[in-house]
């Protein structure tokens, strides 16, 4: 858990034993969820757009940073080595995807440009080697030491320091990067659409304002990165300050709200109107009608049309 630096030390063994069950059920949560996107990749043909591609290393990122912090500390030596590199790599791998999401739909949007697929190779190397770097430079001069699940926490000042530097201030530099973007998608959009209902019939004044509402759902992306690491961020800084006094309840949301990132990313990014109608027309194929019939209107296919998702986005030079 990349959080792990502000959790351990000086709590006691029975604390670190009700962080150990938060982190293990929080984790297992979003390992089904990220697993669940992935699982979906690879089973509906229909979702291989590069759009959602982008989504599905976003959410294999998670599944794995999931699978670490489940794993826990398996052995002293190379093994928690690797399980605590592996964590960390895949953790910062996952926020830097959700940038990489937010750059197509500015490029695409704002921008106009029709060549984004060809970035992808751009994308793996900034990603996955800007993780690796940022993994790297954490394991110099710190303290490793054992602390329950956690391995490869840093204790001295000088280790926290740099997982400050290797985690935290990129996490926030894509926060901040996330919300700008976004900031500008949406306006844009949003404008496009006054435009649109100003020279229209009012009789289409409701869907303008459906479709406004999906925009607008773009605003909360960056919330979910702030949701899942401001309080270990606020812990960390208070480790820092303070080494010698923790505060159990702010570990216990740090811990608990750090795992369930990837939940909330699979949820967010994963579970839209494509993926819920390629699930729908599987279980009207295998299913019995008398099932179907129990399902809500919502969850099948009503308003599909009015959302406007990633994966159905056009990249046309308008």
């Amino acid at each position: 858990m990349a959080s792990s630096a502000a959790v351990a030390g000086v709590l006691s063994a029975h604390d670190r034993q009700i962080l150990t069950a938060v982190n293990t059920g929080a984790s297992s949560l979003s390992f089904v969820g990220s697993g669940f996107i992935v699982l979906c990749y690879v089973l509906f043909k229909e979702l291989r757009k590069f759009s959602f591609k982008l989504v599905f290393y976003l959410a294999l990122s998670d599944m794995l940073c999931s699978f670490f912090s489940i794993v826990g500390d398996p052995a002293k030596g190379f093994f928690c080595y690797a399980q605590g590199y592996s964590t960390h790599f895949f953790c910062v791998a996952s926020f830097l995807w959700t940038t990489t999401i937010a750059f197509t739909l500015h490029r695409t949007v704002v921008r106009h440009k029709a060549d984004v697929e060809e970035l992808e190779a751009i994308f793996h190397l900034y990603v996955w080697g800007t993780s690796l770097v940022m993994t790297v430079i954490r394991s110099f001069g710190n303290d490793h030491r054992h602390f329950g699940i956690w391995c490869w926490t840093q204790t001295g000042r000088t280790g926290k320091a740099i997982h400050f530097v290797t985690f935290y201030t990129p996490l926030w530099g894509a926060i901040l990067y996330n919300g700008f973007t976004y900031f500008q998608v949406i306006r844009m959009l949003n404008n496009a659409t006054r435009m649109a209902v100003g020279i229209s019939d009012r009789v289409y004044v409701p869907d303008a304002r459906d479709n406004m509402k999906s925009l607008n759902r773009w605003g909360y992306y960056p919330v979910i990165l702030i949701g899942s690491w401001a309080f270990g961020t606020i812990n960390l800084i208070h480790d820092f300050i303070e080494p010698g006094h923790k505060i159990f309840w702010l570990s216990f949301l740090d811990v608990g709200m750090a795992a369930l990132m990837g939940l909330f990313n699979s949820i967010a990014y994963g579970l839209n109107s494509s993926v819920r109608r390629a699930i729908c027309e599987r279980m009207d194929m295998f299913l019995p009608e008398r099932v179907c019939r129990w399902l809500p209107n919502n969850f099948k296919y009503r308003n599909q049309q009015q959302e406007n998702e990633l994966v159905s986005l056009k990249f046309e030079d308008k």
